[in-house]
């Protein structure tokens, strides 16, 4: 996929946002916001709700805010923030103004809480947690009202100010909606407002020690900032009743619409940051940005393009439904943009010495290639042509197996780009093992066919004087179980956790690679096309002494093909 503008895809968001504006409702303006909590990296799913809140802003002409839900400063850091602000710059979005928060708000969402007790419509309750669950009840059972549900709001106004004060304990008392407690959702069975946290804040520092609750946070955010369409995902269907008994109980500035669409699952991985967070805590991965990660650094680490992955939001669609979407989907998106971007290069990964002994030893001749076949405008690159080059162990066989179309003793390839070879005679060591083959090559195949005779395959090479030294990391699915967690669920092992099923070999590092001479200049983040091999990406780990290579994606989707692993 190119930048190059398309039609948006129709979803029943905006046939909503269509009837608003039909209906002059918000007098036709679009305002959207993308609200992450700073506790961790975005994922993929993330980046679906990146496309389509700032994805829709820009097709109605109107803004999307980036607002930093923070209410709960003890799993929030800047890092998560500085990274959530690199992930969307990259996808290729810019928000309205400068990054909001939720903490810019405190001020504004505490009157709105004394305004609460006021109307008698919010009460400070005394409960323990233990105590406060069991009277909540159940999905079968309705719940008690608190003991204090009914204190004066004189002295509601009280203990909330203490509250603010810091005089109580974490957990001591907390600031409840007045709701029913005998409501079948559960949600409105005077939820809480406020907490008491007595820590400090990334943004405010120690000024608070009580917290808003996101429920509470979120819709007078959204009212505060003239959201008019408010997107969530469906686990939030049921919150909409509270988002809107509190707009409605408050004098704010606007009443947003919430809207909730089905969430990303992918398989073969996980999309919950708290189990991200544990396979980087417990090191099973090596961080955030592990290409193996299905966050969007560790896409980006791994080689995808920011517009692989709006092709891949906008092929999946918004629907109202919950599934899981293939692997192999996302990996067509970026083999599709790869395929017309990333240049050509030639990457032994596991070389096999070869010596061409009809060539001089000190004879280096210059081959011309194209950086890519259709792409004339890419130009061209210089291949050294010598008497030792290197070939893939994969393409040698001393007994092939039948239609065999690669090396093998007296038969003959083309090297790509370059000459027919035949090999004559293989070498091993006292093991048994083949370490180099003597071949002898066909000087009037330059550019041309054989006379006489059809060569039947042709095969990747690098020169030995004149190649790269190179580590190749080759990456498979994280997980062996298409869902972790519902295999975990289904396991007849009641201990079984989703990491019982992380896959072995979704990591395999080939240290001995040789890549060729062209590829000296490249820099982290650079994306080729090896030939035969797949599509890979220079990782930062790159150094004067070694080029590291991360495999992107393969060629062609074999995991469909082979099954699980």
């Amino acid at each position: 996929m190119s930048d190059t503008e398309t039609k948006p895809s129709s979803n029943f968001i905006r046939h909503i946002i269509d009837e608003d504006i039909r209906n002059n409702k918000n007098n036709g303006q679009v305002v959207t916001r993308f609200p992450p909590e700073p506790n961790g990296y975005l994922h993929i799913g993330h980046a679906k709700s990146i496309c389509l809140n700032f994805g829709l802003a820009k097709d109605y002409k109107g803004g999307c805010n980036l607002r930093f839900d923070d209410t709960n400063p003890e799993k929030e850091d800047m890092e998560y923030i500085d990274s959530i602000l690199e992930d969307v710059s990259w996808l290729g979005f810019e928000w309205l103004d400068e990054p909001k928060y939720a903490s810019n708000y405190f001020g504004q969402l505490y009157q709105y809480a004394i305004e609460l007790i006021k109307q008698n419509k919010a009460y400070v309750c005394s409960l323990s947690p233990d105590e406060a669950r069991a009277y909540r009840g159940s999905l079968t059972e309705r719940g008690k009202d608190s003991p204090y549900r009914e204190q004066s709001i004189e002295e509601n106004l009280d203990l909330f100010e203490r509250m603010k004060l810091g005089e109580f304990d974490e957990g001591a008392k907390v600031l409840r909606a007045k709701i029913d407690m005998a409501s079948p959702n559960i949600n409105m069975r005077d939820p809480i407002l406020y907490r008491i946290r007595k820590v400090e804040h990334h943004q405010t520092g120690n000024e608070w020690c009580i917290y808003p609750m996101y429920d509470y946070t979120h819709c007078l955010s959204d009212a505060i900032e003239g959201i008019t369409h408010s997107l969530c995902t469906l686990e939030f269907e049921d919150h909409r009743p509270l988002y809107d008994w509190v707009l409605d109980q408050l004098q704010t500035p606007s009443h947003p619409q919430q809207i909730e669409f089905a969430r990303l699952n992918l398989n073969y991985t996980i999309t919950s940051k708290r189990k991200l967070k544990q396979l980087v805590d417990e090191k099973h991965v090596h961080g955030w940005d592990d290409p193996r990660m299905p966050t969007i650094s560790g896409l980006r680490r791994r080689g995808y393009t920011p517009a692989s992955i709006r092709d891949f939001s906008d092929r999946i669609g918004v629907t109202k439904v919950d599934g899981i979407v293939d692997m192999s989907t996302l990996e067509f998106c970026i083999r599709e943009d790869l395929e017309h971007s990333a240049p050509r290069a030639m990457c032994v990964l596991n070389p096999l010495k070869v010596t061409i002994e009809s060539w001089s030893d000190d004879r280096v001749e210059d081959l011309s290639a194209p950086k890519h076949p259709k792409d004339e405008s890419m130009g061209r690159r210089t291949l050294k042509m010598t008497q030792v080059i290197y070939i893939d162990r994969s393409d040698f066989e001393e007994v092939p197996p039948p239609k065999y179309k690669r090396l093998t003793i007296d038969q003959e390839v083309r090297l790509r780009n370059s000459y027919v070879i035949k090999c004559n005679e293989v070498i091993k060591n006292e093991q048994g093992e083949v370490i180099e083959l003597r071949c002898s090559h066909d000087a009037d195949t330059l550019g041309k066919k054989p006379e006489g005779r059809k060569v039947k395959g042709v095969i990747h090479w690098v020169s030995e004087q004149y190649s790269l030294p190179a580590e190749v990391r080759i990456y498979d699915r994280l997980f062996s179980e298409e869902n972790p967690d519902g295999a975990a669920k289904k396991h007849e092992d009641a201990d079984s956790h989703f990491l019982d099923f992380l896959n072995p070999d979704s990591l395999m590092v080939m240290n001995e690679a040789r890549a060729e001479i062209s590829l000296e200049e490249t820099q982290p983040g650079d994306s080729f096309q090896f030939e035969r091999e797949g599509y890979f990406t220079a990782d930062p780990d790159s150094g004067a002494d070694k080029l590291v290579f991360n495999r992107t994606v393969s060629l062609r989707d074999s995991w469909a093909k082979a099954g699980s692993k």
